[in-house]
């Protein structure tokens, strides 16, 4: 018999609160970091691990969401997954070592990446080529609006409460949708059974490894992420412990660097076609090393001032915004036929580098409590960033 139609298309407004919590979870704690190494009575860099440990897990789970959900289906899921972000969420809140908040944060993004995934499947299993682009244009706009307002809120919430508040805040955030999906959202997929195998999966992700164009590509968007990571990793320790101020305080200036990444999005949409992929990574590339030169220069010469770490870093994450779209897409496009792949396998080396760079900050700050941990890894992977767009856009160039 042929599979029973999807009986309503669900609201777009669901699509992006799954897709949301994923970047609530990641970005509302970073505020109250800095004082848990005090509550813990434990190093800096220990507490960094509760943000490496998220980024592991969601670079691990992207791999594996896609292929599972075309076998099993999109609803059962992501049920699971959410299910495992609340059970997360809740460990979190009642973590009493700083181990204990560590899996707490790991079971959190293995739940939390369901929502990036699936929100995408979905659309692409109801919606037609040029109405699944305008569809996955809001949703990606929860990707942008959740990191801008949930420092600002989790910074708040810990003046007022502590830091177990933004945790109990994602549980219940996390049980509400997940009530709201299993009242209205339907199964999308109509055929199940379909996705590959691991040997498939695997097979695939070897020739994609072997390219090196691949290569230059996905390592680029993977050290932009670098940059990012770095300075979400080591800003937090700067604002609050250097220079000490409330944690309010990085909560709200990260609105900045927010509206700088929403604004890197808009010149990618208007201008992608136009000047062509390889020449918008480049002029990101070009801007993300004078954004971090000129947070470099603002702590050299002068007294730490919030205006001169985050008017840069909103430069810095505008460039992330040419870069990392049109990083993906030059990914991509190396073989098309392997674009599912591709997308997980440049989507979980971007977390893997970011969980790298936090680390490195991290215990950088144990040895040097200051900003140039932060400013040093942030350097490194910039120029690691420019040299592997060199070598993904020389490759690319020898292919007919």
């Amino acid at each position: 018999m042929p599979p029973s139609p999807v009986p309503r298309l669900p609201s777009v407004f669901i699509l992006v609160a799954i897709t949301a919590l994923g970047p609530l979870a990641l970005n509302i704690f970073m505020p109250s970091m800095p004082g848990l190494a005090k509550h813990f009575n434990v190093d800096y860099g220990l507490v960094q691990l509760t943000l490496t440990f998220y980024l592991v897990g969601l670079g691990f789970a992207q791999l594996i969401y896609g292929p599972i959900s075309d076998r099993y289906g999109r609803r059962p899921v992501l049920l699971w997954g959410m299910a495992i972000y609340c059970i997360g969420s809740i460990a979190c809140v009642l973590a009493p070592t700083i181990t204990w908040l560590m899996l707490g944060r790991a079971l959190q993004a293995l739940g939390g990446c369901a929502g990036l995934v699936l929100g995408r499947a979905i659309i692409r299993d109801l919606y037609d080529r040029d109405r699944s682009a305008a569809m996955i244009g809001y949703v990606t706009m929860a990707m942008s609006l959740a990191p801008m307002l949930s420092p600002a809120l989790g910074g708040y919430l810990d003046g007022l409460f502590g830091w177990r508040a933004s945790f109990v805040f994602c549980s219940v955030a996390g049980l509400a949708v997940y009530a709201w999906v299993i009242l209205t959202l339907p199964e999308t997929l109509a055929e199940r059974g379909q996705g590959e195998g691991v040997r498939a999966l695997l097979h695939g992700y070897g020739q994609l490894l072997r390219s090196p164009a691949f290569c230059g590509y996905v390592l680029q968007t993977a050290f932009t992420s670098g940059v990012f990571f770095a300075f979400i990793a080591g800003a937090p320790f700067v604002v609050v412990t250097v220079m000490g101020l409330p944690a309010s305080a990085y909560g709200l200036w990260f609105i900045v660097v927010s509206i700088g990444y929403l604004t890197g999005n808009f010149f990618t949409g208007r201008y992608a076609v136009r000047l062509g992929v390889d020449r918008m990574i480049m002029f990101g590339a070009m801007a993300q090393l004078i954004g971090i030169l000129a947070l470099g220069l603002s702590s050299w010469l002068g007294p730490l001032s919030l205006p001169g770490i985050f008017l840069p870093m909103a430069v810095v994450a505008m460039s992330n915004g040419l870069t990392l779209p049109n990083g993906i897409a030059g990914a991509i496009s190396v073989n098309p036929r392997a674009a599912g792949a591709a997308a997980g396998l440049s989507g979980a080396l971007q977390m893997l580098t970011g969980a790298i760079a936090a680390v490195l900050v991290g215990y950088g700050q144990d040895h040097d409590p200051s900003q140039y941990p932060m400013l040093w890894t942030m350097s490194a992977c910039g120029i690691l960033a420019v040299a592997s767009f060199v070598i993904a856009a020389k490759f690319r160039a020898r292919r007919p």
